[in-house]
């Protein structure tokens, strides 16, 4: 059984988290220590909040962007620069930004429908595309191929290079889609979605799902799958829900399930510590790192004052961005590289001679 959470709040002056003690028979598996304060915190004034959005991405190429009211922001973890990248006409509003996976491209779903692509380097518009009548929730890429979910239950797979862009709707959720990562190798497809549905796709046949799990028992936005085991998806679910559940693609099978007690809105794995990232909304606000097989929380940090809507991870896989109702940008090192293992910090020695203040503000 997962660990008891904690009765009292962490106080956050401490600077580091003991672990939950874990199971006499993990007892040795956990000996690493958490920052449980943030590396740095950003104020995101205007962060909408709406649970069904995905409005913070991390790139390969360390920025992160963030969608904050009508506008898109990227800002260099390298350098610790903030610029704005561009602004939505005043009838919409920012409703979802991707990267693409080269770190060149910046995708933005929009509040009337429309997608757009725009070169971050540049700060150009490439293209717009449309055909949703709805907002667009979520995005995810596969090499050229972006897919695009909204709140209509719709799912479009566009291809970027071409004119006639759209190349496939995929239909399955009867309602808002929030939920949607693309599987690394390209093989597959998972979708979450408001009527409490998880889809899995066969890139090859998307006529239908290969798998529809009804397990949750609310919307799901957090989807993940694992980085060292290719056909193992870990999804979570909403307020009335909140439970994470593993599923193996390939037979369709539940092969785990944790009940966090809280409303699940990201889940991000690390390779090299084999553990798995939840960030909770409603009651906690909070993160949880869990240890995967055995499901024991190694650790629970109070993130912020409200629910924390958002998360990425960094390219090194080192820090976690969150970002939550209540307007703020935090920076956690939760996945430390261990010692003797090459990587460059995420939020780099640049940012750190800039001379950033704690609290610099995206706009």
């Amino acid at each position: 059984p997962a660990a008891p959470e904690s009765s009292r709040p962490i106080d956050l002056r401490s600077q580091y988290n003991r672990p939950v003690k874990p199971a006499a028979a993990s007892a040795s598996h956990f000996r690493r220590r958490v920052l449980t304060a943030p590396e740095r915190v950003l104020d995101a004034p205007g962060l909408v909040d709406d649970y069904y959005l995905n409005l913070l991405d991390w790139s390969s190429g360390n920025q992160v962007a963030i969608g904050l009211e009508r506008s898109v922001y990227v800002w260099s973890a390298e350098s610790g620069s903030v610029a704005s990248l561009f602004e939505c006409p005043s009838d919409t509003y920012i409703s979802s930004v991707k990267w693409s996976a080269d770190g060149a491209y910046v995708a933005a779903g929009l509040g009337t429908g429309e997608v757009q692509i725009w070169d971050a380097e540049d700060g150009t518009k490439l293209r717009s595309m449309y055909g949703h009548d709805t907002r667009v929730s979520v995005m995810g890429w596969n090499k050229h191929i972006l897919s695009t979910g909204a709140r209509s239950g719709l799912v479009y797979n566009h291809d970027v290079r071409i004119a006639e862009h759209k190349i496939a709707e995929l239909v399955s959720h009867t309602s808002e889609v929030c939920g949607l990562e693309w599987r690394a190798d390209g093989a597959q497809l998972a979708t979450g979605g408001n009527d409490n549905l998880v889809s899995i796709w066969d890139a090859r046949s998307l006529n239908a799902p290969k798998f529809q799990k009804t397990a949750h028992k609310a919307a799901i936005k957090a989807l993940a799958w694992c980085p060292w085991q290719s056909n193992l998806l870990a999804t979570g679910g909403g307020s009335h829900d909140r439970m994470i559940h593993f599923w193996n693609s390939t037979s369709g099978a539940r092969v785990n399930s944790i009940d966090t007690g809280s409303q699940v809105t990201s889940l991000r794995w690390s390779l090299g510590y084999k553990e798995l990232v939840s960030s909770s909304g409603f009651p906690d606000n909070s993160l949880s790192i869990w240890s995967y097989p055995t499901l024991v929380k190694n650790v629970e940090i109070p993130a912020h004052e409200s629910r924390v809507l958002h998360s990425a991870l960094s390219p090194d896989g080192q820090m976690l961005a969150t970002a939550a109702a209540d307007e703020s940008l935090k920076f956690w090192k939760v996945f430390e590289k261990k010692a003797g293992s090459a990587g460059m910090g995420a939020v780099g020695a640049a940012a750190a001679k800039a001379g950033l203040t704690k609290t610099t503000t995206i706009r």
